[in-house]
């Protein structure tokens, strides 16, 4: 069933993607096993390898503090168990005690509901597993090193914070264009399903905006610790101010499209409105184009302004009613915050705009 609905293309780019973070949880888990079996002499290490292993993951936010909160909520877990067995032994009704004492100071300890499962999962090891050699506290030892050795492999050996993010906010741009050009084809067309399915578009896109949101915040952190990415701490710092604007932008596009919709309900072609629309999708192509080349920032900020400048309903619409011109009153919102996140100061940006 999961064959036939692969779609290998997504399959190969998924793959490609997934490469950093398989080489840099491979070189942590061996390391971190290596280290408790070679170094500190333990029989039979598998802690040390499971909490490296699950502590980076292949979760998009990678910085350093949810790692941390992922070790600490494993090594929690073990420590309790390890305890409880120590003084109470094993069986049903310790294991039952030891997991609902766990779940439940994990949850005291942090809102995060992975802090808790993280706890859960490796109680659940320690107490339904056979006690190894080498004294207490063994298994808490060994998630120690992996939790350290995890939190080693985010600065030493980094995935590529600004790889993500960027394609992070390619995807939700790419987004923004696509819908604008929807728009423009269901303006021009009269088509009402045109602009639905533009609307439906729009309206999920908040998970990828929060993706990229995600992948900025987490880069920034990476890159702060990591004397290897100092290079990506421009690309980094010009999204984090990009991000926020591109966020109102998305929400500004479900109005915009919502009234495209009600407006083309008549079936009537609006040619003036669809270029309107063409020429923001153009501007929105410049915006995504400079997140991988910077030089065309400023293009895109020249051509939204120049947009922005002859925005005004009533001298693009003289002969139309209320509704159509209020469509075009919507995109100003839009432009405004597409400005700022090329950088222009909001002010300036809403400077631009004709007289209301």
């Amino acid at each position: 069933m999961i064959l036939r609905r692969l779609d290998a293309a997504s399959a190969g780019r998924r793959l490609v993607d997934s490469l950093p973070a398989v080489l840099q949880i491979t070189v942590t888990a061996i390391a971190a096993w290596s280290f408790a079996y070679f170094v500190v002499g333990h029989a039979s290490p598998l802690l040390a390898a499971i909490v490296a292993i699950s502590a980076l993951g292949f979760v998009r936010d990678a910085r350093p503090v949810r790692v941390l909160e992922t070790v600490l909520g494993m090594t929690l877990g073990i420590a309790l168990a390890e305890a409880l067995l120590l003084g109470f032994g094993a069986g049903v009704v310790q294991y039952a005690i030891a997991l609902a004492a766990t779940m439940l100071i994990a949850r005291f300890l942090s809102p995060a509901a992975s802090f808790a499962v993280a706890a859960a999962v490796q109680c659940s090891l320690v107490m339904l597993s056979p006690i190894p050699a080498g004294g207490p506290f063994t298994r808490t030892i060994d998630a120690l090193i992996g939790g350290v050795f995890a939190l080693l492999a985010t600065a030493l050996i980094p995935r590529d914070p600004r790889r993500a993010a960027t394609r992070a906010g390619r995807r939700l741009i790419g987004s923004h264009e696509r819908v604008l050009r929807e728009l423009a084809d269901s303006a021009r067309t009269g088509s009402g399903e045109i602009a639905a399915g533009a609307l439906a578009r729009a309206r999920s896109l908040d998970p990828v905006s929060a993706d990229w949101k995600a992948s900025v915040e987490s880069g920034l952190a990476i890159v702060r610790l990591s004397p290897f990415l100092r290079r990506s701490r421009f690309d980094l710092a010009r999204q984090a101010t990009m991000v926020d604007s591109l966020d109102l932008c998305t929400r500004s596009l479900r109005v915009i499209a919502r009234r495209a919709l009600y407006v083309v309900r008549d079936g009537d072609e609006r040619p003036a409105v669809a270029d309107l629309f063409d020429r923001m999708a153009l501007c929105v192509s410049l915006l995504r184009d400079s997140l991988t080349d910077v030089a065309q920032q400023p293009v895109a900020r020249q051509s939204f302004a120049e947009l922005a400048r002859h925005l005004d309903p009533v001298a693009m619409l003289p002969d139309a009613d209320f509704a159509d011109r209020n469509l075009v009153q919507g995109v100003r919102p839009y432009l405004v915050d597409a400005l700022v996140a090329t950088g222009l100061p909001a002010d300036e940006a809403r400077a631009l705009l004709p007289a209301a």
